[in-house]
């Protein structure tokens, strides 16, 4: 460990003299083994390795988090794989530990968010993950751990430049936080608020049961939003997001923002999408960006115009918007978790449309009856926490 470490730059290349250190002295909590972290990477990396580990810790299960610019693209637990899931992450037929299944979950919620990610493990990344992560397009990874054959793998990733951080398992940060803006000091209390079962109990809609799978699914997109850039909102299903809204000035936006990164996800599933005819040697990020521009509004010019040819090697059967709307009216059972709380009942009716049936979120709207109302129309069960949770 290191007192300090000097950084190439800051956010930008323009912005010159960057480091971390600890401001009370003593020792950083982490070792760089391989590459050269940059400000944004290291921003990613802690905050990430927070989420994952907290996610850890409320579950007892191995978590994992892809990070973007400070925000999660997507975050998980290690719950088994389903035949499906497997196709719709490149990862049929593989022997996945239960660190790398909750990696490969993660990294499957939103793929095209992902790209150039920054991966934060909860606990050791053993070599089924190393090898999960090599192939995929990445900055680096956090992680408390490694066992010695996945450290060669990950240095050897990037030509040797793969950013691999590892984190003190016993690190306490002190329970005051500052930061600078315009020259300014700021300080506060650390957000330490535990997220627990507890502060679901205050059921208020007609529909009260909170089964198990929803109460954890509820958990993970709390937490989850605790370590989200807001306003933001989460839609989880079984044990990983499927959709995170991030930084929108308006909840409605954000809502509509998850909602419809929640309906791709489900969409991904789709038998026509699971069959498409990748053209051979398509890279698992071109297949990404393939899936996506199939299933966008632009598909069917994809297909009518030929460039399709680049992508696939016959011509795909087209999706049309029938069949995805059909394809999502059959999805249910969807969680949905909000940093503060909604202002109008259309984020419920927005919800309602990707197959949300459980929700979590702080009430104190002067318009919460209205809320409620729209919740019990759709038979959504919905527990006000009494605890935001904004993250800036």
């Amino acid at each position: 460990m290191m007192k300090e470490m000097q950084l190439k730059y800051g956010c930008n290349p323009n912005q010159k003299g960057a480091r971390i250190f600890m401001a009370e002295g003593g020792q950083l909590p982490l070792t760089i083994l391989n590459g050269q972290p940059g400000y944004i990477n290291l921003l990613d990396a802690l905050n990430a390795y927070q989420l994952v580990r907290e996610l850890a810790e409320a579950t007892g299960m191995p978590a994992a988090a892809s990070f973007k610019h400070v925000s999660p693209a997507g975050a998980a637990i290690a719950l088994p794989l389903r035949k499906v899931d497997r196709a719709m992450y490149f990862v049929a037929g593989e022997d996945l530990s239960p660190q790398a299944t909750a990696y490969v979950r993660a990294r499957g919620a939103d793929r095209m968010s992902s790209f150039g990610d920054f991966i934060a493990l909860s606990g050791t990344c053993d070599v089924s993950t190393a090898r999960l992560i090599a192939r995929e397009v990445s900055d680096g990874i956090i992680a408390p751990a490694y066992e010695e054959e996945a450290l060669k793998i990950l240095r050897a990733k990037r030509r040797g430049s793969y950013i691999v951080i590892k984190m003190a398992r016993d690190y306490q940060p002190a329970p005051l936080e500052r930061r600078q803006v315009y020259g300014i000091t700021f300080e506060q209390e650390r957000n330490e608020v535990r997220i627990t079962p507890d502060q679901l109990q205050n059921v208020v809609t007609r529909e009260r049961e909170l089964p198990q799978a929803a109460v954890r699914d509820l958990l993970l997109a709390l937490i989850t939003l605790k370590y989200t850039q807001s306003n933001s909102v989460c839609y989880v299903q079984d044990g990983q997001t499927i959709g995170v809204g991030a930084g929108q000035q308006s909840r409605i936006h954000c809502t509509r923002l998850a909602g419809d990164k929640a309906d791709v996800f489900q969409l991904r599933r789709h038998p026509k999408v699971l069959a498409l005819p990748f053209k051979e040697g398509l890279g698992r990020a071109e297949r990404d960006n393939a899936v996506d521009l199939y299933l966008s509004r632009a598909g069917a010019d994809l297909l009518a115009d030929g460039v399709w040819q680049d992508l696939f090697s016959r011509r795909p059967q087209p999706l049309t918007e029938e069949e995805k709307t059909d394809f999502l009216g059959q999805v249910t059972g969807v969680s949905l978790g909000s940093d503060a709380f909604f202002p109008f009942a259309d984020n419920i009716e927005r919800a309602a449309k990707s197959g949300v049936r459980y929700i979590a979120q702080p009430g104190g709207s002067i318009r919460d009856d209205l809320v409620i109302e729209a919740c019990n129309r759709h038979g959504m069960v919905m527990a006000l926490t009494g605890i935001r949770l904004f993250h800036h």
